[in-house]
């Protein structure tokens, strides 16, 4: 039976700790799990492992990774009776803060890395080239384009996106869209392949589209003011720059009248319009449980690609817009309806 949740969220920015590297940095948190009910002898004899978890930026996507991975790898290292520390890094989407960050999880010589986006786990990769140093990635949405497959101890996992499920949504909702508007961060890793698959897509189907990118916020804001008026609805892939000027971006466009759909969760929650993909905490739980399989001895698996398919609405933005999106119901079994907090 098809089936409608309706779930309150919200978009909640909060400043991260800058790290950077030398004896002056810090993690951004630790969390330390000791069995407290284990004889002394055998807390002495137990396992103890470190683990660096290294974000690329803040959104809420990220965020709820990171969070599900942390919490898994304690379950799992309570469960065990093994000590593991945890250090959370914040690369602020900084080239150079990911780079003085990987060079002092590698001089601290944690036991894995844990890199959540593409550019935070490319880094993360460079800098562990040539050791023993297990690397298990999160949230990537095409390893084999971003380099991340057929290297020795690099796995994890992908929210490769189905643009051709949320293209299909957008004709569904408007079969009379006529010129689509394409937004993304040409220095986005994430957007590469779903950008090649939409224009692909609307190619096919006869349908006009207009390119328009940014490497920045501000940029992305231009990017968005100049499609207003010149497109029907906008498409933006898994792009972490976008996400990042997201509030502003649906700020302009449903003010504009302009549906926009998106390739996470996290664009619908601070006002785009529509998406379908994956679960972010089952993304990070899942993660988490690779990793600590390989930090106990496990062979290192391929990267797994999870499983989408659920769709989320913004019910604040369908109401501004004026669209009836019921027909999402006869797409798929879950159709998620949040709202833009305050």
């Amino acid at each position: 039976m098809k089936k409608v949740i309706s779930v309150i969220s919200s978009l909640i920015l909060t400043a991260s700790v800058l790290v950077g590297c030398g004896a002056s940095s810090a993690p951004a948190a630790t969390t330390a799990a000791t069995p407290e009910t284990q004889a002394p002898e055998t807390q002495a004899a137990a396992a103890s492992y470190s683990v660096a978890i290294v974000q690329q930026l803040d959104h809420s996507s990220l965020d709820e990774i990171r969070a599900a991975v942390a919490a898994e790898l304690k379950a799992k290292a309570d469960a065990a009776g093994i000590e593991l520390t945890i250090s959370e890094y914040n690369g602020q989407n900084d080239p150079t803060m990911l780079g003085q960050i990987a060079a002092q999880v590698m001089g601290d010589e944690v036991d894995m890395i844990i890199p959540i986006a593409t550019l935070a786990a490319q880094t993360m990769v460079t800098a562990a080239e040539g050791t023993d140093t297990p690397i298990v990635y999160a949230a990537i949405s095409d390893p084999a384009s971003a380099g991340l497959t057929g290297l020795d101890k690099v796995t994890g996992t992908s929210d490769a996106l189905n643009t051709a499920f949320i293209l299909d949504m957008m004709l569904a909702a408007d079969p009379d869209v006529k010129t689509v508007g394409l937004l993304y961060s040409n220095s986005e890793a994430n957007s590469t392949m779903p950008i090649a698959e939409a224009k692909a897509y609307l190619d096919s189907k006869g349908i006009a589209y207009l390119e328009k990118t940014g490497n920045s916020t501000d940029e992305i804001i231009a990017a968005t003011n100049s499609l207003v008026g010149r497109v029907d609805a906008v498409f933006t892939p898994t792009d972490n720059v976008v996400m990042a000027a997201e509030v502003a971006v649906a700020e302009i466009l449903n003010g504009a009248g302009i549906p926009h759909y998106t390739g996470a969760d996290s664009f619908v929650q601070a006002g785009g319009f529509a998406t379908c993909g994956v679960n972010y905490t089952e993304l990070g739980t899942y993660t988490a449980d690779m990793a600590f399989d390989i930090l106990q001895g496990g062979a290192v698996p391929e990267f797994h690609v999870m499983d989408g398919g659920i769709i989320t609405v913004n019910t604040d933005t369908a109401t501004t817009l004026g669209i009836d999106y019921s027909v999402f119901s006869t797409m798929a079994n879950t159709v998620v309806e949040v709202t833009t907090a305050e």
